[in-house]
């Protein structure tokens, strides 16, 4: 059994002595409706600040991670893994007993939902990745994904989550480093040009060197030159006039 802690599914942050009596509080009504119970805390935070959660829960055993990877809502899979297998270890010592409280620093919502909805899947008890990963954001505010986020992470979680539903995730080691082909990227809303100057689009693409397995630091895999005779230049009334060309077109 895991509960979350209710501040994780707010923007607003709390000052230190509101967050220690919230934080006080769930942990006492917790352990009086559950006497006889075991717990250990899955926390998500910023690894450059100092989370007070190990202070104020020191009676139990506290493990930190971070909210994110390469600024993406999103952990690398060794992290991943690792939550994985101490998670589902410490629930399979007492299926009855053992309970895991999971908090998360202010922003940290959406990596928080996507571990969650992997140990679900992880442990079988939950089919599907989008429904289930779907079931641990309706939990929160419809748009709190959105406050936390300019980016919608779900894409990449679902990714992962395949990846979790279908490897053999439960065997040693972690998950095959695999190569991934980028076909195509889709812009969904217009970017704000300058009408006179305009932009070309860049993208630089980042992740492990395949020619070196054993280096886990992240390094650019790909940048879009910025100057050759293939490379449009975009102004602002030249996309308004192919959307409305697109949008105007049987």
């Amino acid at each position: 059994m895991d509960a979350v802690f209710d501040c994780c599914l707010t923007v607003d942050g709390l000052k230190d002595e509101d967050h220690q009596n919230l934080t006080g509080g769930v942990v006492g009504k917790v352990q009086q409706h559950f006497p006889d119970a075991s717990f250990m805390v899955f926390n998500f935070g910023e690894q450059e600040s100092q989370s007070q959660i190990p202070e104020l829960l020191s009676d139990m055993p506290v493990m930190n991670y971070p909210i994110h990877h390469g600024d993406c809502p999103i952990l690398a899979m060794e992290i991943i893994h690792h939550f994985l297998r101490a998670a589902d270890g410490w629930l399979s010592l007492d299926e009855h007993k053992n309970m895991l409280l999971v908090h998360c620093e202010r922003g940290g919502w959406p990596v928080l939902a996507f571990m969650l909805a992997a140990l679900l899947l992880y442990r079988k008890e939950s089919n599907g990745e989008e429904e289930t990963l779907h079931l641990i954001y309706n939990k929160a505010p419809s748009d709190l994904l959105h406050l936390i986020s300019p980016l919608n992470p779900l894409p990449s979680q679902l990714r992962y989550l395949h990846y979790i539903a279908t490897s053999n995730v439960h065997s040693e080691g972690c998950l095959p480093y695999k190569s991934l082909t980028l076909d195509s990227v889709i812009l969904r809303f217009i970017p704000c040009l300058d009408a006179e100057v305009g932009c070309h689009l860049m993208f630089n693409i980042s992740g492990r060197d395949p020619h070196n397995l054993t280096d886990k630091t992240p390094t650019v895999l790909f940048s879009a030159p910025e100057r050759g005779k293939d490379i449009k230049q975009y102004k602002q009334v030249d996309l308004i006039y192919f959307w409305f060309q697109k949008a105007s077109s049987p």
